[in-house]
Formats: structure tokens, sequence, C-alpha cells
């Protein structure tokens, strides 16, 4: 699984982050650092926490 995250939906609220901040690094701004990223296995659970969080709807997760 791996989530992706379309910048120009991103608001830098951070929820993604607050559910999981190994998950959801962020810059020195308050975005999510990657536009892609590989999710660990057994770390479905709180991706999907994390991408459910945006207010924005900026996460996808891509099976």
């Amino acid at each position: 699984m791996k989530v992706a995250v379309d910048k120009a939906l991103c608001s830098g609220h951070a929820r993604c982050n607050a559910v999981d901040e190994d998950l959801f690094p962020l810059d020195d701004l308050g975005y999510v650092e990657f536009d892609t990223a590989e999710i660990p296995a057994g770390q479905e659970g709180p991706a999907r926490r994390g991408a459910d969080a945006c207010p924005e709807r900026a996460l996808s997760l891509l099976e």
C-alpha cells in the first residue's frame, strides 16, 4: 500500500501527522514532506486513519 499527497489540496492542517508522526512527516512549513510513500506492513490502519483525518481530502491510499 502507498499513500499519495495532492499538494494542491494540502492546507497544512497536520491532522494526518497528529494520527501518526512517522507515517506523515511534516516539512518546516507544516505540510506533508512526500508526494508518494510506501506504507510499512502492519501500518495500514494508521495510514487509513491519517487519510480520513484530512479535511481537504488531500491524501489518497493506493492499494
